[in-house]
């Protein structure tokens, strides 16, 4: 989630590291109902997050903040349970891959779905909900996590997939927030939805929502799927910077604070304060620089340009002065702790090196200082492009000019269109496996947009997914990132978990820090 999920500000894109193991096999699951708890009217718990929700339409988002608030009001074919690497069923009954060379994957409904509008929800309903992403391709959307889908049929209570090429990782990519289903009745065939509402078929239902402030959840009586605790009502605020989410903190207005608080704020939690429980989860977020390489005219056309800023970044310094240790540094596409990450970019340049760095602009016959726009946006993240400017003019072979955008839709859209030179970009997984850290990022299509393109990278990330046991296709994975390395198109800076915040009345905060999925169901009060 790109942000992204995967998101591109303090807030994209999700989820506990690991593989999907094993031959995805035939998924059983009995249809089953919300069981009702005692609590399910009392005083709705609060959630306060610098993760925006950038709208309601499946189609036109690919961002954290929005996918969080999908897994509760959308249902999806298969969904994760906490800690899994395989998809379960949720609207599906049962899914299986039907040909041996993994590019025919076929579902069956469940019996009875409905929206929350009354209208049934089918299997027409769900190949509408698919084809309409690939049809839109909102330039912000998520089409490019479907890039291996060809068609999509249904008959009867049957949808089946047919895909261009073996991908072993297609159950989990239909498990995101790009495999919300939606009403045909509500979502158009070809163009995004623009009423601020929309009807699902998940465990909540939307009571109110005001754009970029809150959003008010409440639990849907006629839900049927895999999720089987009642929750209670949710209500979630917006906030623009870290600090805005700390002073709600403080103000004690949010029981829950959701990978929102500042670094210094996080790295001050006392352990021993039994009003505040700290969670801290598997989730393996990234960040990134993306560079512009649309033209060999641009200031970082040149490879040998990219390599030199690349060089210059002082990770050490970053990680522990501007995130107080909060963050680790990340030398490669696919983070720590995620099976087939690498040390690409560690083996490759040196850190902080001026001397390298300086060798790399004369090979290529390249003036400097060399002039370049950052984007950002405000928050942590304006801090941190300041000590990246500094790092880059500090022996006068770059020159910096820092470009701010406030408001998170417009930052993507700049982005795309290549306003920004390099611009900071922090991404989420969307499923736990090394694809989603591939593929969408540096894919044919990927959603960077920042013109890079390799029929080496694509070919290898071809060969990873035809394997449905996973470890084979780690050497795979590596020599992706050694070409990523190598041809500079984003830079890995840092890494970290996810944090979670609550008061210690309420119950079931930890598991919104762990993977993509945002449980607000198991949100309770003492």
């Amino acid at each position: 989630m790109p942000m992204t999920k995967g998101s591109m500000s303090t807030s994209m894109k999700f989820i506990r590291p690991g593989i999907v193991a094993g031959s995805f096999a035939l998924l059983f699951a009995s249809g089953c109902q919300l069981s009702p708890t005692e609590s399910a009217d009392e005083k709705p718990i609060t959630i306060g997050t610098s993760s925006v929700l950038a709208g309601l339409d499946p189609a036109g988002v690919y961002d954290a903040g929005s996918w969080a608030v999908f897994t509760n009001i959308y249902q999806n074919l298969l969904t994760f349970e906490p800690g899994s690497p395989t998809p379960k069923p949720d609207a599906a009954e049962s899914c299986e891959f039907t040909s041996p060379e993994l590019t025919t994957y076929r579902c069956e409904l469940r019996d009875g779905l409905t929206f929350s509008n009354g209208n049934p929800l089918t299997a027409t309903a769900m190949k509408h909900s698919f084809e309409r992403i690939l049809r839109i391709r909102d330039p912000l959307g998520p089409d490019p996590l479907f890039a291996n889908l060809l068609s999509v049929d249904a008959r009867g209570s049957l949808v089946t997939f047919r895909l261009t090429a073996a991908d072993a990782t297609w159950p989990s990519k239909i498990a995101t927030g790009a495999g919300s289903l939606v009403d045909p009745a509500e979502f158009p065939a070809d163009r995004l939805r623009e009423e601020k509402s929309a009807s699902g078929s998940g465990p909540y239902v939307i009571a109110s929502y005001t754009a970029e402030k809150s959003i008010t959840l409440k639990p849907n009586a006629t839900y049927k799927g895999a999720v089987t605790r009642r929750g209670v009502a949710v209500e979630v605020h917006y906030f623009e910077t870290s600090q805005n989410v700390e002073e709600a903190w403080n103000a004690r207005t949010v029981d829950i604070a959701y990978a929102g608080l500042p670094a210094a704020t996080l790295a001050g939690i006392d352990p021993s304060d039994e009003d505040v429980r700290l969670s801290a989860g598997d989730s393996a977020e990234a960040h990134y620089l993306v560079l512009n390489m649309r033209s060999q005219r641009e200031p970082l056309g040149r490879a040998e340009t990219r390599r030199a800023l690349a060089s210059l970044i002082d990770r050490g310094h970053l990680a522990g002065e501007v995130f107080e240790h909060t963050v680790t540094p990340l030398y490669s596409l696919v983070p720590q702790g995620v099976v087939g990450h690498s040390t690409a970019f560690f083996d490759r340049y040196p850190e902080a090196d001026a001397a390298y760095a300086a060798e790399r602009l004369r090979s290529a016959g390249v003036s400097t200082p060399v002039r370049i726009k950052l984007g950002h946006q405000n928050g942590i993240a304006a801090v941190e492009a300041r000590a990246l400017k500094e790092q880059w003019e500090k022996d006068g072979l770059f020159r910096v000019e820092l470009v701010e955008e406030r408001d998170f839709t417009t930052y993507q859209k700049r982005s795309l269109k290549g306003e920004f030179d390099v611009h900071l970009y922090q991404w989420i997984p969307d499923f736990p496996d090394a694809d989603t850290f591939v593929q969408p990022l540096v894919g044919t299509g990927n959603v960077l947009g920042n013109g890079y393109t390799s029929a080496e990278v694509d070919h290898a990330i071809r060969d990873t997914q035809r394997f449905t046991d996973r470890s084979k296709a780690i050497q795979r994975f590596r020599a992706v990132q050694d070409t990523v390395a190598k041809d500079a198109p984003l830079i890995p800076v840092w890494h970290k978990q996810r944090h979670v915040v609550t008061r210690s009345t309420v119950l079931g905060g930890h598991l919104l820090a762990e993977d993509a999925v945002w449980r607000l169901w198991e949100l309770r009060r003492l």
